[in-house]
């Protein structure tokens, strides 16, 4: 287990021994120490557990392996693999262009359930649509909202590699201010539909 969990698990535990101690100490008398021993067993410790407790999980929520526990998330994990430089996720993936334990929020920053509200509130809406909502087996994910430059531009913007190559330098502006959609040109993504047709990068050793 992780250090989080098992800080979470011990102050859980000193929680439960705390309020034990006040519930024997007040049925042999009442007094301020068992008030404050209440307080903290009651209100303090818990508390702190849900604290850390969320903290820990939000941290795991950026995870890929989080993503990808979801099973209409699964196909895009594959689409990591598929063993062609012009698939840009599996290139990203596969050449450690992103960190490979959060390639997805590496990417999809906008759609997560921590940062700014309006993440919170698109991430709460894939719980919803997970949990609640039910969806059409047929019916493919999709984005709520276009995806934007800005994305790639957090890494990119800035490096040689890219205004310098041959098709940005004259488009950088364009780029910058998403009047031109880097899709436009680089729309292999994660090839869904199409994945049983790709050979996959089967890795030597497994991260």
């Amino acid at each position: 287990m992780s250090l989080p969990t098992v800080s979470v698990i011990g102050l859980g535990l000193a929680a439960v021994a705390v309020i034990l101690v006040v519930v024997i100490r007040a049925e042999a008398k009442l007094n301020r120490s068992t008030w404050t021993l209440g307080l903290l067993g009651f209100v303090g410790l818990p508390g702190l557990v849900l604290l850390l407790g969320f903290s820990h999980q939000m941290e795991q929520a950026g995870t890929t392996k989080f993503c990808l526990s979801c099973h209409e998330m699964q196909p895009y994990g594959v689409s990591l693999r598929i063993d062609e430089s012009d698939h840009l996720p599996a290139a990203h993936f596969q050449n450690k262009r992103i960190p490979r334990d959060r390639a997805c929020y590496s990417c999809h920053t906008t759609y997560t359930m921590f940062g700014g509200v309006n993440d919170k509130v698109r991430g709460a809406r894939h719980v919803w649509k997970h949990f609640f909502a039910g969806r059409d087996g047929d019916a493919p994910l999709h984005l709520y909202d276009p995806f934007l430059n800005r994305e790639c531009l957090h890494c990119h913007a800035g490096a040689r590699s890219y205004e310098e190559s041959f098709g940005h330098e004259d488009m950088l502006r364009d780029l910058a201010d998403e009047s031109v959609s880097c899709l436009d040109c680089h729309d292999t993504t994660h090839a869904i539909d199409t994945i049983e047709d790709h050979e996959l990068w089967k890795p030597e050793v497994e991260e």
